[in-house]
């Protein structure tokens, strides 16, 4: 069974994801929205992000995060690769926003500050996502991270 599955299972050619096909499902959908961009850190990440039913757009898997302690730098992900990909979109395809969905840790800001100073630089419109409160926590066991980070992205109740 585990020899079937690592004969069967393969990265998507496109995004990065794991697959049984050369292109994964989401890259495959032309109903999908393909001037949206969502990076993320490793597979299970889409997989969390398509729970929510709430992006419609494709992704693009790095395989783990900057980690200079860990001996894990830019070169060692796949950001040439989405750089590669950003370029060779045109026209209707071009990419309009690339969502950064790192991980909310040492690593995941590292590497989300690394590619907004790359994307920036090449003129692609960049987003993070947003990070606070979780629903259902109590403010006085929040870090202080957390809690600067709710207010940052706090916005006006309508």
């Amino acid at each position: 069974l585990l020899t079937e599955v690592r004969e069967r299972v393969r990265f998507c050619e496109v995004c990065g994801n794991i697959t049984e096909q050369v292109r994964c499902s989401i890259c495959s959908d032309a109903r999908r929205d393909h001037t949206l961009i969502c990076v993320v850190e490793e597979p299970k990440d889409v997989v969390a992000i398509e729970r929510t039913r709430q992006f419609r757009g494709l992704y693009h898997v790095l395989g783990g995060a900057i980690s200079p302690i860990d001996g894990i730098g830019p070169d060692d992900l796949s950001i040439p690769a989405l750089m590669r990909r950003l370029g060779e979109a045109t026209g209707d395809d071009r990419v309009r926003e690339v969502i950064i969905a790192t991980d909310p840790n040492l690593e995941g800001e590292a590497t989300a500050a690394y590619l907004s100073r790359l994307l920036t630089s090449i003129e692609v419109p960049v987003s993070r996502l947003a990070s606070g409160l979780p629903v259902g926590g109590d403010l006085e066991f929040a870090d202080e991270v957390t809690l600067g980070r709710a207010f940052e992205g706090r916005r006006i109740v309508e």
